[in-house]
C-alpha cells in the first residue's frame, strides 16, 4: 500500500471534507492499474472514507442532473391535459337560421313584385284581367372546406387531451357556461375537432359578410354565398353617417320593415351598437338590465329585447359584425324568410396517404337566401 505521512491541518480544511485522515497521495481506488490494484488490500476503499467521502456527495435538488426542458433533467413535464382555444368566436346564426335541404347546386324561388289590382266596379261592367309579376332568383350553392393533417410521429407521441369549452351551445352570453368540453383521445381527433370548429366559423362569418362577388375571407372570389349584409343591402336602411344610435332611429327602422309586409322577431348588432341599445333602454325608459333578457332557446340569451310596433324584438351581439366607431350597424331580421339551403351538411372525408401522415378535409356545400330582404331593416354607420 502506498502512503504518505503528509497530512492537511484542521477537519475543516477542503482536503479533509473529502478525505478525512486519509493522508495525501493515498490511492482509495485502484481502478484498471495493475499497480495499484496489487497494492490495496480492497479494490475500493472509498467505503473505509465513511461520511468524509458522502459529503462530496450532494443532496438531490432542483439543480441536480443538469439542465432540461423544465430546467432540469430529473423533473419531467407534467402537461395539462385540457386546452383552451383562445381564438374561439361565438356561433348563434349557426343555430338560429333554420336549414333547409336543396337538390342541385342551386338554390331557386319565386318573389311576387306586384299583385293584379284588385277593383271595384258597376254592374254588369266589362271585367279586364290584370296579371301579377313574379321574379325568379337563383343562388349558387357554394363549397366550405377545412383541410387538416396529422402525421404518424404526431400520433404516436400526443396523449388524449381535453378541448375545454368546444362544442358552442348559442350566442355565449349567457349565465352559467355556454360551452361544453370535448375529448379527444388522440392527435387525429384533436385535430379533426379543430377543423370542424373552424367550419363553423366560417360559416357564421359568411352568414353575416359573405359575398359572392368580392370574397371577404381568405378564398377566391366568387367562393362564397351572399351574407345578411350584403343580400340586405340598401333596401330599408338608415345610415347614420357615424351619427349616435337614438330610439327614434329603431323604431323608424322596424316601421320600414313593417311597411313593406315584414315583422322582424330577431336583431344582430355590433357589439358596442347593442351597449348603446341598453343605455337607451335604462335612460329613456328606466330600465333595469335584468328587465332586458328573454331566453330564444339553444341556450341563447339576449342581453335587450326591444318592445315595438311588431312586438319584442330580441337583440344579439356578433362578434362578425364590423365594431369600429362609425361603421357599427344593427339589423332587424324577420327570419320566416331567412334559410341556409344545405346540399351537403357537414362531411368527414379521408384523403391519399402518401407520406407517414393522414390527411383530412371536412366539407360543407350550402348558401344563404333571404327570400324578401324588404321584409328587413338595418341602421348603419353607427358612431
Amino acid at each position: 500500500m502506498i502512503t504518505s505521512t503528509a497530512t492537511y491541518d484542521g477537519d475543516e480544511s477542503i482536503y479533509a471534507k473529502s478525505f478525512g485522515n486519509f493522508p495525501t497521495k493515498q490511492a482509495y481506488h485502484a481502478g484498471l492499474s495493475r499497480t495499484y490494484g496489487a497494492q490495496l488490500k480492497s479494490i475500493d476503499m472509498r467505503k473505509e472514507m465513511g461520511s468524509a467521502y458522502g459529503v462530496q456527495c450532494k443532496s438531490l435538488n432542483t439543480s441536480t442532473g443538469g439542465t432540461g426542458t423544465a430546467g432540469n433533467a430529473l423533473i419531467p413535464v407534467y402537461l395539462d391535459s385540457r386546452i383552451v382555444d383562445i381564438s374561439r368566436k361565438f356561433t348563434p346564426l349557426t343555430e338560429l337560421v333554420p336549414r333547409v335541404s336543396n337538390q342541385g347546386t342551386t338554390a331557386d324561388y319565386i318573389r311576387v313584385t306586384a299583385k293584379g289590382a284588385a277593383t271595384t266596379d258597376i254592374e254588369d261592367a266589362s271585367l279586364t284581367d290584370v296579371a301579377s309579376t313574379r321574379a325568379r332568383v337563383s343562388k349558387t350553392i357554394k363549397y366550405l372546406y377545412s383541410v387538416g393533417r396529422v402525421t404518424g410521429q404526431a400520433e404516436a407521441a400526443i396523449p388524449a387531451f381535453t378541448l375545454q369549452q368546444y362544442n358552442p351551445t348559442g350566442a355565449g352570453n349567457v349565465n352559467g357556461n355556454p360551452f361544453s368540453d370535448a375529448s379527444a383521445p388522440n392527435a387525429m381527433q384533436q385535430e379533426v375537432l379543430l377543423a370542424a370548429r373552424a367550419l363553423k366559423e366560417l360559416e357564421e362569418n359568411l352568414i353575416i359578410n359573405g359575398n359572392a362577388t368580392t370574397s371577404v375571407g381568405s378564398g377566391p372570389d366568387g367562393s362564397e354565398f351572399d351574407g345578411i349584409v350584403t343580400l340586405q343591402s340598401t333596401t330599408n336602411q338608415t345610415d347614420l353617417s357615424g351619427a349616435a344610435l337614438t330610439w327614434d332611429n329603431v323604431e323608424g327602422a322596424v316601421r320600414d320593415a313593417f311597411n313593406d309586409g315584414g315583422r322582424p322577431n330577431l336583431a344582430i348588432a355590433s357589439t358596442s351598437a347593442l351597449i348603446a341599445l341598453r343605455k337607451i333602454m335604462i335612460d329613456s325608459f328606466r330600465m333595469s338590465p335584468a328587465d332586458m333578457r328573454v331566453s330564444l332557446g339553444f341556450g341563447i340569451s339576449s342581453q335587450v329585447v326591444l318592445m315595438t310596433i311588431v312586438g319584442d324584438i330580441p337583440v344579439i351581439p356578433s362578434m362578425y359584425l364590423d365594431d369600429t366607431a362609425a361603421a357599427r350597424s344593427i339589423y332587424f331580421l324577420d327570419m320566416d324568410w331567412i334559410e341556409m339551403r344545405v346540399l351537403l351538411d357537414m362531411t368527414y372525408q379521408l384523403l391519399a396517404q402518401v407520406n407517414d401522415s393522414r390527411k383530412f378535409y371536412l366539407k360543407i356545400y350550402e348558401c344563404l337566401i333571404m327570400r324578401a330582404p324588404e321584409f328587413n331593416a338595418s341602421i348603419v354607420n353607427i358612431a
